[in-house]
């Protein structure tokens, strides 16, 4: 991921948060890692790629609820083909910043 740009962890949901910094875009969160499982974000333009795949929805469960987010795990290809990494990073910015441009929520 060191190709994306300047990128920070922030611990969230018992696991963290991957940021994207540039200057024209501030602070975007594009994945996150939780139980060791890595998660990319995701909207209409992209979650078809990781439903194909059967690639599931970060979920946690709180009370009696369960909440699907915006994120769906990165298949496994990614850790071993940096190009394939590079691509999904960039679905997954393209995903947090169309969610920025129009103020939605992480949850499904």
């Amino acid at each position: 991921m060191q190709q994306a740009g300047d990128v920070s962890a922030r611990a969230m949901f018992g696991g963290y948060g991957l940021y994207f910094h540039d200057l024209q875009h501030g602070k975007i969160m594009f994945a996150l890692v939780a139980n060791d499982i890595l998660y990319f974000k995701t909207d209409s333009g992209n979650r078809p790629d990781f439903e194909r795949r059967d690639l599931p929805a970060f979920s946690y469960r709180n009370k009696d609820k369960t909440y699907n987010m915006s994120y769906h795990r990165a298949p496994e290809e990614v850790f071993d083909d940096p190009d394939e990494m590079q691509q999904w990073v960039n679905s997954a910015l393209g995903a947090a910043l169309r969610a920025k441009k129009t103020g939605r929520r992480d949850q499904q």
